[in-house]
C-alpha cells in the first residue's frame, strides 16, 4: 500500500502504511493502489480506499462484460452502516424514487422520474413515517433535478430538471401543491442517451447550471453532430438564458452540489464503459470553470482512449484529473454535503454520494453510499465505505441515487430498487 500523510480537520487522519484514524478516533483500514479496486461484495462499512490516476490497469486487461443481476431486499434487511450508526426505514412501497432535496423549511422534495412526479414528505411520526405526503406536480417527462431559487430561507420557485427541459413552479415555504403550472425556461435540452437532468444554483444565486450527460458512450463529437453540448456542464441565467459551456468532457454528470464552504461546484460523473473491468473509475470531483476532463478521447489526465487513439493531442495535457476516483463502473449518482450538528462534529463538512451499482462488470461494484472526508472543503483522494445494501452472501439488493441531510441532522437516501428511503443517524458507540 502506499504511504503518505494527510490530516483532514472535518473528517478523519489519514496515517503512514495504510492506515487511516476514522471519525470515532478507531485505527481503520486504508486500502490503496491496486487493492483498492473491489466487487461490490468486498464492501465493509467503514473501510477507506484510495484509487490514483497511477493506479489503472491497461485497457482491455480483462474483457468487457454485462452483469445487471440484483436480488429483491431480503425480508427486514437494512442497509449497512459503519458502527454508532443506525439505519431505519423511512418510506417505502414509492414508485422510482430518484433525487432528494431539502428546502429550507425541512420538507424533502423528491422526484419519482419515471412516473415524472416531484413529491413532498414532511416530517416524522414517532414510528418513524413520514407525518404528511403529497404531490407538489406531475406531468414531468422525466423529472430528475429539483431545486430552490433563490438560494437562501425564502425561495420563490422550485425548478425541475426534465430530460428535454428545465422549468420552474410558483413557490413559497411550506407548499406542498404547486400554486400554479410550470414554467418552460429551457425548452430543448439534447435527449437520447444519458437522461438524468440535475439542477443547482451557484451560492450568490446568479448562474444556474445543469448537468447533460453524452448520447453515447464514447461517440466523437468531429463526427457526431449530436453529441453538441453534451457530456458538459452548462450554464444558464437563473431565467433560462443560455450563457455557456461551464465545464466540459465531462461523459455523464448525474449529481451536481455547490459546497457551502467554498462555493464550489462539484458532481459525481458515470466514465465510460467497455474497456474492462476496472477501467475507467467513475469520480466525484469539484468542477473547475472551464475545465476540461477528456471524454470522450482522454480518460483520467491524459490516459488516450485506444478507440480514439490519435485524436486531439493538443488536449492531452489539458485533461484535469478527478478529486476523487471511485471504483470502475460504479455510476456515481447524487451527492451532497453534510451540515447537520447529529452526526459528531469530524463529519461535518464531508461529502456523502450515491453509488446506484454496476452493469459492465464481471462482478459488480457499487451498491453503496460513500463519504469523502474534506478539509476545508478538499479532498485527498480517499473515501469511506458508509452505506451497503448486501444481503449476507454479497448480492446485492439495493441501488442508491440521491442523499439528503434533514432537518433533523440525519441522512436521508432514496433507492429505486427497493423504492425506499432509508434514514441513517448517529446513536453513539
Amino acid at each position: 500500500m502506499n504511504k503518505f500523510r494527510w490530516m483532514v480537520a472535518g473528517g478523519a487522519f489519514l496515517l503512514a502504511f495504510g492506515t487511516i484514524l476514522a471519525g470515532d478516533g478507531k485505527i481503520a483500514d486504508l486500502v490503496s493502489g491496486k487493492n483498492a479496486f473491489v466487487d461490490a461484495r468486498d464492501l465493509k462499512p467503514g473501510t477507506f480506499r484510495k484509487i490514483t490516476a497511477d493506479d489503472l490497469p491497461q485497457p482491455f486487461a480483462t474483457e468487457s462484460a454485462r452483469n445487471t443481476t440484483i436480488g429483491p431486499r431480503p425480508a427486514g434487511a437494512l442497509p449497512a452502516a459503519p458502527a454508532g450508526f443506525k439505519v431505519e426505514l423511512y418510506l417505502d412501497e414509492l414508485k422510482n424514487p430518484r433525487q432528494i432535496r431539502v428546502a429550507p423549511n425541512g420538507d424533502f422534495f423528491v422526484t419519482e422520474t419515471r412516473a415524472g412526479e416531484i413529491l413532498v414528505l414532511r416530517g416524522r411520526t414517532p414510528d418513524g413515517k413520514p407525518q404528511q405526503m403529497e404531490t407538489f406536480a406531475t406531468g414531468q417527462k422525466g423529472a430528475f433535478g429539483v431545486n430552490f431559487y433563490p438560494p437562501g430561507p425564502n425561495p420563490q420557485w422550485v425548478y425541475v430538471g426534465n430530460t428535454a427541459s428545465v422549468v420552474r413552479f410558483p413557490y413559497k415555504n411550506g407548499d406542498m401543491k404547486a400554486s400554479g403550472p410550470a414554467e418552460v425556461l429551457i425548452p430543448e435540452l439534447p435527449t437520447g442517451g444519458h437522461s438524468t437532468r440535475d439542477v443547482v444554483f451557484s451560492k450568490d444565486g446568479k448562474q444556474m447550471l445543469v448537468a447533460v450527460g453524452s448520447g453515447s458512450n464514447v461517440d466523437d463529437p468531429d463526427t457526431h453532430p449530436g453529441e453538441i453540448h453534451r457530456a458538459n456542464i452548462l450554464e444558464y441565467t437563473p431565467e433560462g438564458k443560455f450563457v455557456g459551456v461551464y465545464a466540459s468532457g465531462i461523459r455523464n454528470p448525474v449529481g451536481l452540489g455547490v459546497n457551502p464552504e467554498t462555493g464550489e461546484v462539484w458532481c459525481s460523473v458515470n466514465e465510460r464503459d467497455a474497456l474492462g473491468d476496472n477501467l475507467v473509475p467513475d469520480y466525484i470531483t469539484h468542477v473547475t470553470p472551464g475545465g476540461f476532463y477528456g471524454w470522450p478521447w482522454f480518460y483520467i489526465g491524459g490516459h488516450q482512449d485506444p478507440r480514439l487513439a490519435g485524436k486531439h493531442p493538443e488536449l492531452r495535457n489539458k485533461v484535469l484529473v478527478p478529486d476523487v476516483l471511485m471504483q470502475p463502473h460504479n455510476a456515481s449518482l447524487g451527492l451532497t454535503f453534510y451540515e447537520g450538528q447529529q452526526f459528531p462534529a469530524e463529519y461535518r463538512g464531508d461529502l456523502f454520494a450515491a453509488e446506484h451499482g454496476s452493469w459492465n462488470r464481471a462482478h459488480q461494484s457499487g451498491h453503496e453510499v460513500v463519504r469523502v472526508p474534506l478539509d476545508k472543503g478538499h479532498a485527498s483522494g480517499a473515501y469511506e465505505d458508509f452505506l451497503t445494501f448486501l444481503g449476507p452472501d454479497g448480492q446485492a439488493w439495493g441501488r442508491p441515487v440521491g442523499v439528503a441531510v434533514g432537518q433533523d441532522g440525519a441522512l436521508y437516501v432514496t433507492d429505486d430498487s427497493s423504492r425506499a428511503i432509508w434514514r441513517v443517524s448517529y446513536v453513539g458507540k
